[in-house]
């Protein structure tokens, strides 16, 4: 399974003989639509799925404010803050005010209830196989929404207690991810946490478990089979491939860079996310350093600047590009080489039948 933001990473994931999954929180409804008709246009019916994250628990989860209302929320101090780091670095901050910050309040909008279910609408208009959720249990309309189409409902965890109520509620499918993983993470490392959460779901129903979290090798994919999963999510491994929607600078820092190199901060939602380090996470872990936002405010602080970033590091603006950071796993380490999608899908087979085959060397011996 392959959770992406590019919709050619899913598409060639699928044709490839896994599974691509389009993280969404981050579009409009039109925008998923869009992405979605390409996606049916180019998968030649091959199964593929769509990414929600609708928090549990976040600051105005069940109100409607205005982006206006959300942008005043965010303290002169954190913006201050983000200004000097974009100075220290020669990067001009004239152009991040209010109306720029506001355009980063949508992913708040996403995560309410109005705004999931506009997404849900767009998904489940389409052809696809499963539907997964992130931070929390998915809510009740959505697991309805599921079991009615036939489309199996996912949700990823980080702890054998949220699995357990993952289970109660009814989901089709356990993510369950270890602190090694990119993006959103709790504490545990993935070696611990699969046999974990298999050993304690079992009381109430043995739901397949697609493990998470640093896993970018076939090999490792053989070692969470073993210990109770039923396959593998991963996101890292295509952040680096030919195909991926990551810049170019960031590519090559990834490439570069061993798995000791990622930091898990709220520096950037708010909530605890792992991502490449650089100077910029670096600032927001300083003594003087504000203290991150709750969620969703923490993105209109670090949305606009790290968005400037990332255009600025394209054009080869040396500061930028020592500030550019991304989402990413401890797997990073495992990133050599920039390939194609469809090459890193048939090196995890081989790497996975290499790995099955000395297990059963060890066990004829």
């Amino acid at each position: 399974m392959a959770f992406t933001h590019c919709r050619d990473v899913v598409v060639e994931v699928s044709k490839a003989g896994g599974m691509g999954v389009l993280g969404a929180t981050g579009m409009s409804p039109a925008e998923l639509e869009t992405e979605l008709a390409w996606i049916d246009e180019h998968i030649e019916g091959h199964p593929y799925g769509v990414d929600l994250l609708i928090p549990n628990k976040m600051l105005g989860k069940d109100e409607t404010p205005s982006t206006d209302e959300m942008v005043a929320l965010v303290p002169k101090s954190h913006t201050d803050f983000t200004n000097s780091i974009l100075e220290r670095y020669q990067i001009d901050n004239a152009e991040i005010d209010d109306e720029t910050r506001a355009r980063f309040a949508s992913f708040g909008d996403n995560m309410r209830t109005g705004g999931a279910q506009a997404l849900l609408d767009v998904a489940f208009a389409h052809p696809i196989s499963m539907i997964v959720n992130a931070l929390g249990v998915p809510p009740d309309y959505m697991l309805k929404r599921g079991k009615d189409n036939g489309v199996a409902v996912g949700a990823l965890v980080g702890a054998k207690e949220h699995a357990i109520r993952q289970v109660q509620a009814g989901v089709d499918v356990l993510v369950v991810a270890g602190s090694e993983g990119g993006g959103h993470c709790g504490t545990v490392t993935t070696m611990v946490l699969i046999p974990e959460v298999h050993e304690a779901i079992q009381p109430f129903g043995d739901v397949p478990i697609l493990a998470a979290g640093g896993i970018a090798t076939g090999r490792q994919m053989a070692a969470a089979m073993t210990m109770g999963a039923a396959g593998v999510w991963c996101a890292s491994v295509w952040l680096t491939t030919v195909e991926a929607e990551t810049s170019e600078p960031v590519k090559a820092k990834m490439l570069a860079a061993g798995s000791a190199d990622t930091v898990r901060s709220k520096s950037r939602t708010g909530k605890f996310s792992r991502q490449l380090r650089s100077p910029w996470t670096d600032a927001w872990e300083a003594p003087d350093a504000p203290e991150p936002l709750p969620m969703p405010l923490q993105t209109i602080v670090s949305g606009p600047p790290l968005a400037k970033v990332d255009k600025l590091s394209e054009g080869g603006h040396p500061g930028a590009q020592q500030l550019a950071t991304y989402w990413v796993g401890q797997g990073v380490g495992l990133m050599h080489d920039s390939m194609s999608v469809r090459a890193v899908v048939n090196d995890f087979r081989e790497d996975f039948v290499d790995a099955y085959e000395r297990l059963t060397g060890f066990l004829e011996e």
